[in-house]
């Protein structure tokens, strides 16, 4: 026999074991979801629905992959692939997870700070080789006399370090777990996938089932893409739609959830407008109080409107929040333009103030939140220090008597939502400022010089040529700031105790669901309240991109 024969005959063995793996693959995904519905009484209904489904469609999957590989198609060995690197992390992770590994992780952190001192070590043994670099006029080489002792103290400290932090005790513990039952079934699951998957990249079988260039470059493209979308499917997309089976349910997070359909969602509508036959007429006396809470009323004359709600606070905290959006969005973004127009100028330190104003954007939101907690205080805070300094300054100046207002600015429901917006806008102006700044570098600078040409001046060229050539910058800006301002949540939560503020002026959409869902186990109808808030988000971008779209249109 031949060494090409001998090598065909393998290549044809490797793609039986193939089509007899993808076989036995789809049979223990079948096996799976049989002993889901008959053995696991502890699982609720949903959670067998969905691992039903998806064990269905891999045993699916698997039967076609092995079909099309034994036709020597290249989508069979793409459906075999994918398969098998999706059971490769499950194993992988499962392992992990029956090993402790996260738990470890935990405990290394309590220990991680005896080990600083030796991990030093590492560092200043790393440092001690790069100084060869320091010496030009020396020979260079691997194995130099300094880069071997930088080596070796890099070792010594590693070692050191793992030592003090109890590491090799840790993996004593995550092999005997992985020695029991389940552990062995992820190694034994991770050895299967990772043959079948290095098969499979081997060359001859990767000709065998006609695989061009360019299927590898694809293949190597969706790789790279895997850890991202494998994150983006398990800790987005996944838990988006189980939310949106929850806002159906009256989940609680400790008893199986029961459907109510739309239930939740009624409530949160559940709304009342009635006429007053005096503005003081009292609100038991007009809709019934046991369903129906008063929201707020409108009075003009000697009558008025009141508006009552199943849920009240829902509706006091989407008004605060589309107050807070009012306010926010243009106190962030005009100031923004303003600043960007400046800091694009020639004017000697400029890239010093770009820094400057950028650093709120960065910096922690608790820290910043902290600070102006601090600066708010109104016995010693800094801003109602400067007011009455200025007020005794205005007073001594022209002889007047001009009261001290000592704001109470988190105290009082009349600043508390006010206090929150000036955070929130001097927060966000510096990175919208830095967007503006690029959009303006993009503009070409033959169109100032043809308008300085025909006599225009500074502000026909700002509303000539700069504003219409930020239009798209400017519908990112105020669109990314209109949904950054309807998700506020950390300032209003860390600034404001009780957060909802004194009578709920702070109270916010992203905090009320927080409260109903974290606080008062409400995961159902917090789910419904998130649900709700994504179709007024998404309300209020689809608006601003359909009057970019006509503004476009007609500038065209």
């Amino acid at each position: 026999m031949t060494a090409q024969s001998r090598v065909d005959a393998q290549t044809n063995l490797i793609v039986r074991v193939h089509m007899i793996w993808r076989i036995l693959f789809a049979l223990l995904a079948a096996g799976t979801v049989y002993m889901m519905w008959t053995t696991a009484a502890e699982t609720s209904l949903w959670q067998k629905i969905v691992l039903s489904l998806t064990a269905v469609a891999a045993a699916g999957f698997s039967v076609y992959g092995g079909v099309q590989i034994s036709k020597r198609n290249h989508v069979g060995r793409m459906t075999s692939l994918v398969l098998d690197y999706l059971g490769f992390v499950a194993c992988f992770v499962f392992a992990l997870n029956v090993g402790e590994f996260f738990i470890g992780i935990d405990a290394l952190g309590q220990t991680f700070g005896k080990g600083l001192p030796y991990l030093g070590i590492t560092i200043l043994g790393y440092f001690l080789g790069a100084l060869e670099e320091y010496f030009p006029g020396k020979k260079k080489s691997p194995e130099s006399s300094l880069k071997v002792v930088s080596r070796w103290v890099m070792i010594g400290g590693f070692i050191l370090f793992l030592w003090q932090v109890d590491a090799v005790k840790g993996v004593i513990y995550f092999l005997g777990k992985l020695a029991q039952p389940t552990g062995l079934i992820a190694i034994v699951g991770l050895v299967i996938f990772g043959l079948s998957l290095w098969s499979l990249n081997r060359t001859n079988i990767s000709l065998a089932l006609n695989t061009k260039t360019g299927h590898e470059q694809i293949i190597n493209g969706w790789l790279f893409l895997s850890p991202n979308l494998i994150g983006f499917l398990i800790f987005f997309a996944g838990p988006l739609l189980l939310s949106f089976y929850f806002s159906f349910t009256d989940s609680d997070a400790i008893r199986t959830p029961n459907w109510v359909g739309f239930e939740n969602y009624a409530k949160i509508l559940n709304i009342k407008f009635v006429t007053l036959d005096s503005p003081d007429q009292l609100a038991r006396d007009v809709v019934d109080i046991k369903i129906y809470d008063e929201v707020g009323r409108f009075t003009f004359g000697n009558t008025g409107i009141l508006f009552a709600a199943a849920d009240k606070f829902f509706w006091l905290a989407l008004r605060n929040t589309l107050t807070f959006v009012l306010f926010v969005v243009p106190l962030s973004v005009i100031p923004a333009l303003v600043l960007s127009n400046i800091l694009n100028s020639k004017l000697p330190g400029m890239k010093f103030y770009r820094a400057v104003y950028f650093m709120p954007s960065i910096a922690a939101v608790v820290g910043i939140s902290l600070v102006w907690q601090w600066l708010y205080n109104a016995t010693i805070g800094y801003i109602n220090y400067f007011i009455t300094l200025g007020i005794e300054f205005w007073n001594n100046l022209f002889n007047v008597a001009v009261v001290d207002p000592k704001i109470q600015w988190v105290s009082d429901e009349k600043t508390a939502l006010f206090a929150i917006i000036i955070i929130a806008a001097w927060q966000t102006m510096g990175f919208n400022t830095v967007l503006f700044l690029a959009g303006l570098q993009n503009i070409p600078g033959e169109l100032y010089e043809a308008a300085t040409v025909d006599g225009a001046g500074a502000w026909d060229k700002f509303w000539g040529i700069t504003l219409p050539m930020l239009a798209p910058t400017t519908f990112y800006v105020v669109s990314t700031t209109t949904i950054q301002a309807m998700q506020v949540f950390e300032q209003v939560f860390i600034l404001m105790n009780p957060p909802e503020g004194p009578n709920n002026s702070t109270i916010t959409l992203v905090l009320y669901l927080y409260r109903s869902g974290f606080q008062n186990f409400q995961q159902g109808y917090a789910s419904a309240i998130a649900w709700v808030l994504f179709i007024v988000i998404f309300g209020l971008t689809l608006i601003q991109f359909q009057r970019q779209r006509r503004s476009s249109i007609y500038e065209s």
